[in-house]
């Protein structure tokens, strides 16, 4: 009778240690991370979500589709940002590439789409400057101010700051979701509580509950 009683109990430890862990109800240190040294944004009253990400990343490419329903559905209510991530000693022509349309005043949803495309669908991988060139002509895009642009000091600067900003967020793999410069998560982080997540689609959904619980922790903060 007491070993069932012991069971009973330790099931319903079990339970409760399964249900604390829902990415609903994210626990910080589990599947998010509270930074320790806070982030400044400049969002103003709304609430700032940033994607740390790697055009070369199958992963961050898998994600994009769930991440974009998601942001649709947030509307006017956050800042959405993007950065992409750095390879320390490594000159990434996709992350210049990057950078050079932001600077350009060309960047869009529908472009960035069309880069993750070449790169994971066409597997062009663009690792070599000649290759981005080419990509970036094919779009019509002026490709001597591109290189230009490509190769000038404010694309530098914005690689050094992407550096800066991994150190300061501790981004170690990607894709990887920061919330209002306090809290950080990812889909892996997001299984870590439950461990139940066994595709990348379920990876996505847990990961979006955890970026859900973290608007509204974040949300009620700013009142």
């Amino acid at each position: 009778m007491r070993f069932m009683k012991f069971l009973a109990g330790a099931l319903m430890l079990s339970v409760a240690a399964l249900a604390s862990a829902s990415p609903a109800e994210p626990k910080n240190g589990v599947e998010y991370r509270t930074l320790a040294n806070q982030q400044p944004v400049d969002s103003g009253k709304k609430i700032e979500v940033l994607e740390f990400f790697d055009y070369a990343c199958p992963h961050c490419f898998a994600f994009e589709p769930d991440l974009s329903a998601w942001l649709k559905k947030q509307g006017d209510n956050i800042v959405f940002k993007r950065m992409h991530i750095s390879r320390a000693g490594t000159d990434l022509p996709q992350e210049k590439m990057y950078f050079t349309l932001l600077a350009m005043g060309l960047f869009n949803d529908t472009l960035h789409s069309k880069i993750f495309t070449e790169m994971h669908v066409n597997r062009n991988r663009m690792n070599r400057d000649e290759l981005v060139f080419d990509f970036i002509a094919r779009l019509g895009i002026d490709k001597q101010k591109f290189i230009e642009t490509y190769r000038g000091f404010g694309v530098a600067g914005s690689v050094r700051r992407s550096v800066s900003m991994m150190d300061a967020y501790g981004v170690d793999s990607w894709p990887l979701i920061a919330i209002d410069g306090k809290y950080i998560t990812s889909p892996t982080m997001a299984n870590e509580g439950s461990k139940s997540a066994t595709t990348e689609a379920q990876l996505h959904a847990q990961a979006l509950q955890v970026m859900d619980a973290l608007l509204a922790k974040a949300r009620a903060e700013k009142k």
